[in-house]
């Protein structure tokens, strides 16, 4: 039988740290995760209606999130924030508000920040947006992950491994179909590997999309 687990709950402590930093009493602590979820799916929903989006990757690598008693911090981690640049200041003042009503937080301060990554390529939830919107487009699947991996090869990574699972083509039976381009050592605790599940809607179905990205050794 094969026993799963998820590549980055298995790293945490080694090469892996927690994209939420807070602590809270046992009874509180459903409230907080669910405070986390409101808050990047309202930064995500902004993004999605706000920015011209040219490639069809809104390019949100993570989002980090940090609690204190009286602030919340927040670090958008993104690949392409000129997509935010222009009016900068009063989008990100905007967004702030639009999470504030969403968490209708009275007694807290909200700070959210946005930083650049270079490679944007080389993290899966943003290659993952790139193989979703080419299969919107009904490209062929094996067409969107050759170019996936090219473009993952030039954000200098040592191997990637996409996995996509569904009525694939619009195929009548579902299918997985996989593909592993140099090394992905998923056994290798001290191995930082980015991993990141994704599902697509198309006119056929839904697609799940999953993508291990081996970094290097720790």
């Amino acid at each position: 039988m094969g026993q799963k687990i998820n590549p980055l709950g298995f790293r945490l402590g080694t090469t892996q740290s927690h994209h939420s930093i807070w602590f809270a009493q046992p009874k509180n602590y459903s409230d907080g995760l669910q405070e986390d979820q409101k808050i990047r799916d309202c930064i995500k929903n902004y993004i999605q209606k706000n920015m011209k989006i040219s490639s069809g990757v809104e390019g949100i690598a993570r989002i980090e999130i940090q609690k204190r008693i009286d602030l919340i911090q927040v670090i958008i981690y993104m690949g392409f924030p000129k997509l935010l640049i222009e009016g900068r200041a009063r989008r990100i003042e905007e967004l702030q508000m639009n999470v504030q009503k969403e968490l209708n937080c009275v007694n807290r301060k909200l700070n959210i920040t946005i930083t650049k990554i270079t490679n944007p390529y080389g993290h899966p939830s943003i290659l993952a947006e790139f193989i979703a919107g080419q299969l919107k487009n009904r490209v062929s699947f094996r067409k969107a992950i050759k170019k996936a991996i090219e473009l993952t090869e030039q954000a200098d990574t040592k191997g990637i491994q996409v996995q996509i699972a569904g009525r694939i083509d619009g195929k009548e039976i579902a299918r997985v179909e996989w593909i592993r381009e140099g090394r992905v050592p998923l056994q290798t605790i001290r191995a930082k590997i980015d991993y990141c599940p994704y599902t697509v809607r198309t006119i056929y179905g839904v697609l799940g999309i999953k993508i291990w990205i081996f970094r290097e050794e720790g």
